[in-house]
């Protein structure tokens, strides 16, 4: 075997201790894993703000001096037809919202001049993101006292990141049901073999697993949006399948039709793709540090949620994966496609575009700089905005109420 730098001597470290390293991951796996599940709760609701604002500011001084009467306060609507109905409903309503250990206080409903429609006004006890947790406790409860034709929604801020957090979450599971069995049917025709598309599987799952589980322990010590963990379960997959496609296909270059052990072949392989992977996390880790600049605890969560699965991810791939990769050797090809058979992978399509490629490089870039910028036009006359009741389902009780 030839000389191999740092990272090649990493991987034919694991590679020889497969044992110690398998149980140091599995011990991750399980420390964290253990925290995953209580992760959904945890996270906030809120956050779309820019931290140290006037406007936070003056919302704090609404909530020191005026009994928490501000944007975050709960707001519920009662609205039906004028009548003993009615007003029954409307001091349930108020009851149910007094108490709330989360309300101040309720100032007296105010009344459409039709007598059909009543705001109830309550005062917030705690921060933006407790009371968004206090609307998800308060909506099922006041939606369930509309009754004889009167209607009782929780709107406001609150309950509009509250019904937004829950079709968030549901939208967010029904897109893993959907995407895992696509996923898993690109890869095994991508790796040629069931044996080798577990591989990133493998990488994505310890990773969302140990990124819940710190996210969980993150909350313990400040506000964490459920946007961290949204992004972090699309980075563990992405890499997953990224970086163990990277590093398998190159250990079958290095390993089949060579007359390398499989713990040889694993030291070249992470002397070359391992090196690109290290680089590669490394970039995304500088590039995302900048964003916690930003002063606003939502985008601060989505690059800690980024970083916290890229670290897992890189650090699985660096480690666990070229471990199971010695100890896998030939096998890694078990239950391959009938078209596929194991000897040096490699693609006489992909080399003859390559050729054609050096051929003329220039035209080629010519032609590849001109749609690059043809495609970033659309760019200039971006129009942005932060988000509104709008991105709650006309189903939801926060939008009817708004």
């Amino acid at each position: 075997m030839s000389q191999v730098g740092p990272i090649g001597k990493l991987g034919h470290w694991t590679a020889t201790h497969f044992k110690a390293v398998a149980i140091g991951w599995l011990v991750l796996a399980i420390g964290l894993g253990a925290l995953a599940p209580k992760v959904e709760h945890a996270l906030s609701g809120a956050g779309w703000e820019a931290s140290g604002s006037e406007s936070v500011k003056a919302r704090e001084l609404i909530d020191k001096n005026f009994q928490g009467m501000s944007s975050y306060g709960l707001m519920v609507v009662v609205h039906g037809k004028q009548g003993a109905a009615f007003d029954r409903t409307l001091a349930e309503a108020r009851d149910a919202l007094a108490a709330s250990p989360a309300v101040t206080t309720v100032a007296r409903p105010v009344v459409s001049q039709d007598g059909q429609t009543a705001v109830l006004q309550a005062g917030a006890a705690r921060n933006a993101n407790d009371m968004v947790r206090a609307a998800d406790d308060l909506k099922g409860e006041l939606h369930g006292l509309s009754a004889n034709g009167v209607d009782v929604n929780l709107t406001g801020a609150s309950g509009m990141w509250s019904d937004f957090n829950e079709a968030n979450k549901t939208a967010m599971m029904k897109s893993e049901l959907i995407s895992w069995p696509v996923t898993l049917g690109i890869l095994v025709l991508a790796f040629g073999s069931l044996v080798a598309a577990g591989l990133p599987l493998m990488l994505t799952i310890l990773g969302l697993v140990a990124s819940a589980g710190s996210l969980y322990l993150g909350t313990q010590v400040m506000d964490i949006s459920i946007w961290a963990m949204n992004f972090a379960l699309m980075f563990a997959l992405a890499l997953g399948i990224d970086y163990a496609l990277f590093v398998v296909m190159r250990f079958r270059g290095a390993f089949f039709g060579s007359k390398l052990t499989a713990e040889e072949a694993t030291a070249v392989t992470m002397d070359t793709a391992g090196k690109a992977v290290l680089f590669s996390g490394l970039t995304v880790l500088i590039s995302l540090s900048a964003v916690m600049l930003v002063p606003s605890p939502a985008f601060r969560s989505m690059a800690l949620g980024i970083m916290l699965s890229v670290i897992f991810i890189l650090a699985a791939t660096l480690t666990l994966l070229p471990a199971v990769l010695a100890k896998l050797g030939p096998r890694v090809d078990k239950l391959s496609l009938p078209w596929v058979h194991s000897g040096e992978h490699r693609s006489p399509r992909f080399a003859a575009w390559g050729e054609r490629l050096w051929r003329k490089p220039y035209g080629y870039a010519a032609v590849s700089v001109a749609l690059l910028v043809a495609l970033s036009i659309p760019v200039f006359s971006l129009d942005t905005g932060m988000p509104s009741i709008k991105v709650v389902q006309s189903s939801d009780g926060s939008r009817p109420g708004y």
